[in-house]
């Protein structure tokens, strides 16, 4: 059974057209999820940095911060190098860019669901004024 609902939900996948997208985007998100991730990228974000660095404004051990970063690693989001005794870190931009991509999508949805949110409270306003007017 297990195989048949995984071929179904592939299928259903590939007819919405989630099968074209990064295989690792799940994994971005879930990096993207946790607020200390976000502000590891963040600093980042002005330039390589060691774990060293990372760490400093942190109340967390220099070990945690390694997990924190193994797990952007495996997203794809930055990289390390081996730099004599340093392994700094480096934002990688397209995992980024590609969960950027997948959220404009949704743009387009959005931005006509608040066109008709606008529409109904610009109606809902006239009735009002004509409804205090007639009392």
């Amino acid at each position: 059974m297990t195989g048949f609902n995984s071929s179904y939900n592939l299928l259903v996948m590939e007819q919405v057209g989630y099968v074209s997208q990064p295989q690792n985007l799940d994994a971005v998100f879930a990096a993207l999820a946790d607020p200390t991730r976000r502000a590891i990228l963040s600093r980042l974000a002005f330039g390589e940095a060691s774990v060293i660095e990372i760490a400093a404004p942190f109340e967390m051990s220099q070990p945690a911060v390694s997990k924190h970063l193994k797990v952007l690693e495996r997203a794809g989001l930055i990289e390390r190098d081996v730099d004599k005794q340093r392994r700094p870190a480096r934002l990688k931009a397209e995992p980024m860019a590609a969960a950027v991509r997948w959220l404009e999508e949704f743009r387009e949805f959005w931005s006509s669901s608040f066109d008709q949110l606008d529409g109904l409270l610009e109606e809902l306003k006239k009735t009002e004024t004509k409804g205090a007017k007639n009392e």
